[in-house]
């Protein structure tokens, strides 16, 4: 999936809601757009036609979001937002939009079906629903609605609070972008020059001349070292907690809303009221922080700098990978270890870019065999995005009693030829699925809950888990006695928990 062209997308149709005062669900937006870019070709906005919402939202909508089908409406007037907005942003003719109201029409009473038939989407997207909206979402990434804690700056101890690992831009790309910031530019000028500039032009001589990222790395140190007195932010109070706010986005290590910035600089100032704005555009000057929309994070030169800074005072800052240059283990073991989001995306999209469909889905599926479930679901996650040319090496699939249901599940949802799945290739697949769930389910059992509430496992197929030759049957059993609200099923759930374990030991 683009990344860059949803985000934009969602950043235009925003501003564009607030200057005529229309109410704009912009995650549903985006939910759509998402799908839309990673399994309909659409790359920008404009390549939106009206039978892409046929496959829009009566199939990839419900075998991929979780939903019940009483949320069908406000799926609707998502859809119905996009399309007024593509026609008035010029990007889609007023024909062409015409036809998709006409066809959105046509859908709207079908949508509620299609969300409540089991049949669209199998036990597949049931059991994914355990792990949240985003299957990939396993790191410090800012889920959708909620915002990290930004009141109080952890303790730079490193046994205490221990730096995750960053990615680094390529030394070439932070020459390129330091050659882009304005402060960089003054400082390099004739003067004479204002603050902060001129306390920072001696430190140019601290480094020879041709080290520009070395004189980079003590500007960005001094910056959030020294007392710059307001001449950074344009408030005293917010530059002496400019540290612990640029720390805090390097932990973050993704963009967070401004108003969440807002609300740190203004908890720094005290009784002071801040001009938010002002100060990131100043922060932006000085190349710190990159606004985009509604968010903004650290520039890469920031999170080089503030690594440099970092191991300078004996800290541990590891760097990430970039998982796109790995092979498919190393791709899921790096998503597994935690990346935000937005990264984990742009891994994935430039490492199946470097390969054919077909390449790609044998070696994830080569990597899924024989490991935890939890790595599994990333490899038959990431598969799930190809189209039917990755067809053979998922059909290849088949012969492994691990990958059997998956490749069933991906075959049926294409409509091409695929057996039948067996009662016990169900039991396993649901069980296999729902391990997946476990690392998520421990962290937030009430999302787990809600989750299985709205779309978990029937009653006859709890009843009957037990009897799977899965390692994590006992696991999962206990995971739904603990978490399932429907006491009926929580304790079908601890009943066959009970003779899993008796199984495996009789079994050992």
């Amino acid at each position: 999936m683009s990344i860059e062209w949803v985000n934009q997308a969602i950043d235009s149709l925003r501003a564009w809601g607030r200057a005529r005062g229309v109410e704009v669900d912009a995650d549903e937006v985006r939910l759509l757009c998402d799908y839309a870019s990673d399994y309909l070709n659409v790359d920008e906005p404009g390549d939106f036609a009206p039978e892409t919402f046929d496959e829009l939202l009566l199939s990839i909508y419900p075998r991929k979001v979780i939903a019940p089908p009483e949320s069908a409406p406000q799926t609707v007037a998502a859809a119905r937002t996009l399309v007024d907005y593509l026609e008035d942003t010029r990007q889609v003719p007023g024909i062409t939009a015409a036809a998709m109201r006409e066809r959105i029409a046509g859908i709207e009473p079908r949508l509620p079906e299609a969300l409540a038939d089991e049949a669209n989407f199998g036990m597949a997207k049931s059991l994914f629903s355990s792990i949240g909206p985003e299957s990939l979402e396993q790191s410090v990434a800012i889920p959708s609605g909620e915002v990290p804690d930004l009141g109080e700056a952890p303790c730079d101890c490193p046994g205490c609070s221990p730096l995750p690992a960053v990615r680094i831009a390529s030394p070439d790309a932070l020459l390129a972008g330091l050659a882009d910031v304005p402060l960089w530019a003054e400082l390099h000028g004739p003067g004479p020059h204002a603050e902060p500039v001129a306390g920072l032009r001696p430190l140019l001589d601290a480094e020879p001349r041709g080290e520009p990222l070395g004189q980079w790395a003590r500007i960005v140190a001094h910056l959030v070292e020294h007392d710059t007195g307001g001449a950074v932010t344009g408030s005293a109070e917010a530059d002496h907690a400019l540290y612990d706010l640029l720390d805090m986005l390097y932990r973050v290590r993704t963009r967070v809303p401004v108003a969440v910035i807002g609300e740190y600089l203004e908890d720094a100032a005290d009784d002071a009221e801040p001009d938010v704005a002002a100060a990131l555009d100043r922060l932006a000057w000085c190349g710190l922080v990159e606004v985009s929309g509604d968010d903004a994070g650290l520039t890469p030169l920031a999170v080089w700098a503030l690594r440099e800074h970092y191991l300078t005072l004996g800290l541990d800052a590891p760097q990430a990978p970039d998982l796109a240059e790995a092979d498919a283990t190393g791709l899921i073991g790096g998503l597994l270890d935690g990346v935000p989001s937005e990264l984990a995306e742009d891994d994935i999209t430039r490492w199946l870019g470097r390969r054919t469909a077909a390449e790609a889905a044998a070696e994830l599926l080569g990597a899924a065999s024989g490991v935890p479930a939890v790595a599994r679901g990333i490899a038959v996650t990431i598969v799930d995005r190809l189209g039917a040319e990755a067809e053979p090496a998922v059909r290849a699939g088949l012969d492994d009693p691990e990958l059997r249901p998956h490749a069933i599940h991906w075959l049926a949802a294409r409509g091409l030829p695929a057996p039948s799945l067996t009662q016990e290739e169900l039991l396993w697949v649901s069980v296999d699925m729902l391990a997946l769930a476990l690392p998520a389910a421990e962290e937030d059992p009430d999302v787990f809950s809600e989750n299985m509430e709205a779309s978990g496992p029937p009653a006859h197929l709890i009843e009957e888990m037990w009897q799977v030759d899965h390692p994590d049957v006992v696991e999962v059993l206990e995971l739904l006695g603990r978490s399932l609200a429907d006491g009926t099923l929580a304790k079908a759930a601890r009943k066959a928990a009970f003779k899993a374990r008796s199984r495996a030991i009789r079994s050992s």
